[in-house]
């Protein structure tokens, strides 16, 4: 089974009330071969809510305890990240995920690219907190973007 971020199926639980359509993604879950997932949701948060980004490193860096996820308006909010990142991390090995693929850039599904931690748009290279432990725990985790070249 694919798990795949709930936004890029279509579904408005982006922090902004929106969602990052991808057809072939949308396809997947309507032929069952795909389960929507949104760590985000199931970290506690609501639709829509403040953006959030790493301070002081990445998403390994957060699970360590090493960095923090905050709000734009400085809310500490690491604690529902990382209960998010458990919750589909318990979704994923209950469904057999094969492979898991994420939304680039957020601070949850990023796999390769997240953002400074200043709210200024700039991106940098690592993972948010939810494919840090897909990946800590031996699951295969992408972007939309990987995926899109893959199929």
């Amino acid at each position: 089974m694919i798990l795949v971020s709930s936004c890029l199926a279509g579904l408005d639980v982006r922090y902004n009330g929106t969602n990052c359509l991808n057809d072939k993604i949308r396809k997947l879950v309507e032929e069952n071969k795909a389960i929507t997932i949104c760590p985000e949701l199931l970290g506690g948060f609501s639709t829509p809510r403040e953006p959030a980004e790493i301070i002081g490193g990445n998403g390994e860096d957060v699970l360590d305890g090493n960095a923090k996820v905050v709000e734009k308006s400085g809310k500490d909010v690491t604690q529902l990240y990382i209960k998010g990142a458990y919750s589909t991390l318990k979704q994923a090995k209950k469904l057999n995920a094969t492979l898991v693929v994420l939304k680039e850039n957020s601070p949850s599904c990023g796999s390769l690219t997240i953002y400074n931690g200043e709210f200024t748009g700039k991106k940098i290279m690592g993972m948010g907190v939810t494919s840090a432990l897909l990946k800590r725990n031996g699951i295969k985790v992408i972007s939309e973007e990987l995926f899109a070249t893959t199929l």
